[in-house]
């Protein structure tokens, strides 16, 4: 690619010629006398240096997307040549929330590591609305969602899915509203919430509860409002936050009840008990998403083969 597209496209991404220009290791004037000099043999402005961020003008979006689909092609010409070349070599740069780097993929990882040692693994740990917008602009080759809105975008492969269990802590005395539904770690471990004869409650027994919920851009805080609306009441949060880990480990505190996945109970002693909620938004399919090309790595091929083998 061009220096000059390179320059442009790199004031689109940061928004700003001095955040740019400390990106390119050159000097902010010097930035601005390139971008100068390619608006005037374009003949039209690139941005709209009157907003702050910086937005494109209509000729700057022309541009823009003609400079990422040029990236595209480049892209995809030196997997091409990579792969012909080196079979079993390459890098794949993944992308995961805290909950899924910690809980779902150090052993995928690893056992691919093992059977793959030329590939090289890069594991990027953002929240999911960071993730999706890297997986857009191609700065991820892989990255995981269940979010059915989000995923129609992309390429995709279903590979697990998980179950959404209200956590109270052992002491808190809302455990003897229905005993009969009340589940241990050990429970969850062994499988027992999702058998057919497990008995679920809704969450308005639980209305009376203070609740540790995720922020806004996380899944789990549209699902939690789903099934709070189901319920019929808006819940008492007492915290919200961004990582799901985060809200276990406190609600095993006792901090306030929270909303966990399945995955997560691994300590058989944890001072939690867990409740299987009546609501269809329990359930979520995760899925390996990769973005829109005319090439996928052959690194990358093989790690969704063993995903889907070993997951």
């Amino acid at each position: 690619m061009e220096q000059e597209m390179r320059y442009a496209y790199e004031v689109f991404r940061e928004g700003s010629f001095s955040k740019a220009a400390e990106k390119l290791f050159i000097t902010q004037p010097a930035l601005s006398i390139a971008i100068q000099k390619l608006e005037a043999d374009i003949g039209m402005a690139l941005f709209d240096r009157s907003r702050r961020p910086l937005k494109l003008t209509a000729a700057g979006e022309i541009y823009i997307n003609t400079i990422c689909k040029i990236r595209d092609l480049e892209h995809d010409l030196e997997c091409q040549i990579h792969d012909i070349q080196n079979l079993n070599t390459g890098s794949i740069r993944l992308g995961g929330s805290h909950y899924l780097n910690a809980y779902i993929l150090p052993d995928i990882l690893t056992g691919f590591g093992r059977l793959y040692p030329g590939i090289r693994l890069e594991l990027v740990e953002e929240g999911s609305n960071v993730l999706a917008k890297m997986l857009s602009e191609r700065r991820l080759d892989l990255t995981f969602s269940c979010n059915t809105v989000f995923m129609r975008e992309f390429e995709r492969y279903e590979v697990f899915h998980d179950h959404i269990l209200l956590a109270i802590a052992k002491d808190h005395p809302a455990n003897g509203l229905v005993p009969e539904a009340r589940l241990s770690a050990e429970d969850i471990k062994r499988g027992v919430h999702l058998s057919e004869g497990c008995p679920s409650v809704s969450l308005k027994v639980f209305r009376d509860l203070e609740y540790i919920l995720l922020t806004e851009g996380n899944n789990l805080h549209d699902r939690a409002f789903k099934m709070f609306q189901e319920a019929g009441f808006s819940p008492k949060v007492k915290l919200m936050l961004a990582q799901l880990v985060t809200a276990y480990r406190l609600a095993a505190s006792g901090l306030a009840a929270a909303l966990v996945s399945d995955r997560l109970v691994r300590d058989p002693k944890v001072s939690l008990y867990f409740y299987k909620l009546d609501s269809e938004e329990t359930v979520r399919r995760f899925y390996a998403l990769l973005p829109n090309r005319l090439y996928t790595s052959h690194a990358t091929k093989m790690f969704i083969q063993y995903l889907l083998l070993n997951v």
